[in-house]
């Protein structure tokens, strides 16, 4: 990894393709790297998931409708989704010099999903509340997160609902974050790991919502 983040300080200072074309080699040579980390993740995680697969994202910033120009991402990043449609949520490893995190859950749910979603919360929120307050997930996560969708509430929503906080988000997502001396460490591939299978009662909870009604028949 130290190599990887040594690339990335470097490309931060140099974020430009004459000096990534001089030095691609090197850029190469850490995606050789990282693409053995990566699999061995994959490998160890299907032991306790069913994965649909791997998914390894380019460095190259698509700057076509962004306001930030640069060609090249300053971090390496790689999700691993779970097989659909009956299992859902996305697991995520993000690696950049002092902003390292692993993330899972759903970023963006589409329109039917988030409904129904806000609509199991409107309706009960026992069992999410229980997931979220369990002391193993406190340890690892702290809170579930997510950017809010509206200001008050969803269209045909109560906006005094005592669950309207987690109704009115449009991502539910949990996230920990680790220090680059974390990231070096030898064990953080088991770290990984053990951040990933922490969601999983989120995931296997969420997976029951999305694939059933509000009274529990199977879509």
């Amino acid at each position: 990894m130290e190599r990887g983040f040594e690339f990335l300080k470097q490309i931060k200072e140099n974020n430009n393709r004459a000096w990534f074309s001089k030095n691609k080699p090197e850029y190469d040579a850490v995606v050789t790297e990282n693409k053995v980390f990566f699999n061995r993740i994959y490998t160890e995680l299907r032991k306790h998931d069913n994965l649909a697969g791997t998914h390894i994202f380019r460095i190259y910033n698509d700057v076509r409708f962004s306001k930030d120009k640069t060609p090249y991402k300053t971090h390496f990043g790689v999700s691993f989704s779970r097989t659909k449609p009956a299992l859902r949520g996305g697991y995520y490893l993000h690696l950049e010099p002092n902003n390292s995190f692993v993330g899972g859950g759903f970023w963006a749910p589409n329109n039917e999903d988030l409904f129904r979603i806000r609509k199991e919360f409107e309706t009960d929120t026992a069992e999410i509340e229980k997931i979220t307050s369990d002391k193993v997930f406190v340890n690892y996560f702290g809170e579930l997160s997510g950017e809010a969708g509206v200001k008050t509430a969803p269209k045909g929503f109560d906006k005094n609902h005592p669950a309207i906080d987690p109704i009115r988000k449009k991502q539910y997502v949990v996230m920990r974050n680790f220090t680059d001396k974390a990231v070096f460490a030898p064990d953080f591939q088991n770290e990984v790991i053990a951040t990933f299978l922490a969601m999983r009662p989120f995931f296997d909870y969420m997976s029951e919502v999305l694939t059933t009604d509000l009274n529990g028949e199977s879509l």
